[in-house]
């Protein structure tokens, strides 16, 4: 009788029917909510590491974002591959499938987490100096990259069960999961920082110890309370599942490894060319860390709207509603954009306001950290239309589209440029890297989503019973 309760209210998913603006806000919001959340666990880290430690304190915190990211890759590129998979499953009304998909996902992530903790600590020290490590720097990084390594396993769980609490159709459960490790670790920072004196040890301490009671958090709902059950039936690996949610996921992971080559790039150019200036190196590294935080703080608004929107677009894509796809990408468009040039025009007309969140430094600091954040973000209102658009030819099934528009900005151009400009124009070079990939790159997604929008409104005629050909 309560199976049965169960596959009718499944039958009658709201992702099918509810107005499309109501839908996004209620997806939307929480996971911006979640990506803000997990990318504050580094900020807040970064902020009271400026406030207590101080600029090298900072450049650490940078040099181990590497390691974030390679985490975030591995556990993103799950997560989105089996949120678009389960929801597309679903929306074709096969809930065993999902619920398998949600036990592969779920050992995949333990089993990754696991192999990223012992290699990272096996090959500590010789990434830590690729990822542009100094003299200066090489003990504090060393100490707070060690034991984020510990919490791995749990990040990573913890992300990948917040894509599947959306696609469950519990988006706010990943919400209060990310924030109440969010509060726990702003808590704890201050605490074993300057009461205890722990310094980037106390602070990588307080950051897993959030992780870890988020990922508890969300095991035990798919355990006891949600929609798709975590059974251990299902934790048996399936080929075929593994592999199309993998397909799915791996342009979110390309994003994320992206991040992860394009950060290392970053930290040795902004060491090698810092040091042949007044700055140092030292100082336009840890700047810079500033400056990447702020734009993830953005990305993360974008990228939280895009999978708020996964669920609604996988669902109809599965029952067939181009009207409702079209419909929710615009939406998604109109939301991250307005987004992303807020951020913008912060970026442009307060930059020492948003500097002083992460601690005071000597006058070339701060001088350079305003120049570079003008400079390095001065395209960024295009981000949400970027990634929005990426997000919708993942959602929709076309794993290949959305792999390459992910590779476009960081890999394909972001980091040749930063290679490139710097032999003409020095440490000025890395700063303008930025706008020009975010210009070439908006472009070559606007030449994409153009060629699509047409396809779908063919689509959507074809639903309406209107042939296509009978309107000019």
């Amino acid at each position: 009788m309560e199976e049965q309760v169960q596959i009718m209210s499944k039958k009658e998913n709201p992702l099918g029917y509810q107005p499309i603006g109501r839908l996004l806000m209620r997806f939307a919001l929480p996971a911006i909510i979640s990506m803000l959340v997990n990318s504050l666990y580094n900020i807040v880290d970064q902020i009271f590491i400026g406030q207590g430690i101080g600029y090298l304190g900072n450049a650490a915190t940078t040099i181990a974002f590497p390691i974030v990211t390679i985490i975030l890759a591995v556990s993103t590129l799950l997560g989105a591959g089996a949120s678009a998979f389960a929801a597309i499953k679903l929306g074709e009304k096969q809930e065993e499938t999902a619920e398998k998909c949600l036990g592969n996902v779920f050992i995949l992530g333990i089993v990754m987490g696991i192999i990223v903790l012992v290699l990272g600590l096996i090959f500590l020290d010789p990434m830590l100096k690729l990822f542009g490590a100094t003299e200066n720097t090489m003990e504090y990084s060393r100490q707070y990259t060690s034991i984020l390594l510990i919490g791995a396993p749990f990040n990573m769980l913890g992300v990948i069960l917040s894509n599947m609490a959306r696609t469950d159709g519990n988006p706010t459960l990943a919400t209060y999961s990310m924030v109440i490790g969010a509060v726990l670790n702003t808590i704890l920072d201050p605490i074993y920082i300057f009461v205890f004196h722990w310094g980037v040890v106390g602070a990588a301490i307080a950051t897993i110890t959030s992780q870890i009671i988020s990922a508890v958090v969300l095991t035990v709902y798919f355990i006891r309370f949600s929609n798709m059950r975590l059974k251990t039936a299902n934790f048996r690996l399936r080929g075929p599942i593994c592999g199309r949610m993998t397909a799915l996921g791996v342009s979110s992971g390309i994003t994320q490894s992206a991040a992860t080559i394009l950060q290392v790039v970053l930290n040795n150019s902004l060491v090698f060319y810092g040091n042949r200036t007044a700055i140092g190196g030292d100082v336009a590294l840890s700047a810079m860390g500033i400056v990447s935080k702020i734009s993830m703080i953005l990305l993360s608004v974008c990228i939280g709207v895009g999978i708020g929107s996964q669920p609604i677009l996988g669902f109809n894509k599965g029952a067939n509603h181009p009207g409702r796809i079209r419909k929710t990408y615009l939406y998604a468009i109109a939301a991250a954009t307005a987004a992303s040039v807020i951020g913008w025009a912060a970026c442009q007309l307060i930059p020492d306001v948003i500097l002083r969140l992460f601690g005071t430094g000597n006058t070339d600091f701060t001088v350079f950290a305003i120049k570079c954040m003008r400079i390095y973000m001065l395209g960024i209102f295009t981000a949400g239309f970027q990634v929005v658009s990426t997000s919708y030819f993942q959602s929709t099934g076309q794993p290949m589209k959305a792999s390459v528009l992910s590779m476009l900005r960081q890999l394909l151009l972001l980091i040749p440029l930063i290679l490139l400009l710097p032999m003409f124009f020095g440490l000025d070079g890395v700063l303008y890297a930025g706008p020009v990939a975010d210009f070439t790159s908006a472009v070559i997604v606007l030449v994409f989503i153009i060629y699509e929008m047409k396809k779908l409104n063919q689509d959507c005629l074809a639903e309406q019973g209107i042939p296509a050909d009978s309107v000019s």
